[in-house]
């Protein structure tokens, strides 16, 4: 059983501290393009609460949505809540999480990204097992969310007896 109609993830939405300072980073940086942007937002009643799992009286200051090359759309929120906001989490908390960009070439773009000041975590780490082939860095946006730069351009290992190949963004739709 599926989930009738699906044909992939459209966008992924999250939320960050400072919108003009998200949309410098992915659109200076990155290289991703604004879109489109909505907002503010806000109810006196429980929709909010009721639909979006938020306090009923957050107020969503703004969203814009970007398009990054060949993947899901990221549609970015700003909002203010009486409850507070949590902190960014790590990858190890519940909620944890990171977004990876595919790149042709991982040392031109971790080159880049020094000489953007990019917080890059590490080195280059090249992986094992059903992995190998690949090559990936994590680095952190100017607010402290997890990214990371991946790169496989020979494939990887488990592609040569996998009768499913995880989405590439490079390799045209099958």
């Amino acid at each position: 059983m599926a989930l009738p109609g699906l044909h992939g993830t459209e966008h992924i939405g999250f939320t960050v501290p400072d919108l003009d300072e998200a949309e410098r980073f992915f659109v200076d940086v990155i290289g991703c393009e604004k879109v489109y942007s909505l907002g503010p937002f806000e109810r006196d009643d429980d929709w909010l609460a009721d639909q979006l799992n938020v306090h009923p009286r957050a107020v969503m200051r703004e969203l814009r949505f970007f398009r990054c090359k060949n993947g899901p759309n990221f549609e970015i929120f700003q909002w203010e809540s009486p409850d507070g906001q949590a902190p960014q989490p790590k990858n190890s908390d519940i909620g944890g999480h990171h977004l990876a960009f595919y790149v042709d070439d991982i040392d031109e773009a971790l080159a880049y990204l020094r000489t953007q000041n990019v917080t890059v975590l590490g080195d280059i780490v090249a992986s094992q097992n059903a992995s190998l082939g690949q090559r990936w860095v994590y680095f952190l946006t100017t607010w402290g969310m997890q990214c990371e730069l991946v790169s496989f351009p020979a494939g990887k290992a488990y592609e040569a007896t996998a009768s499913t190949l995880l989405w590439h963004p490079a390799r045209p739709a099958e």
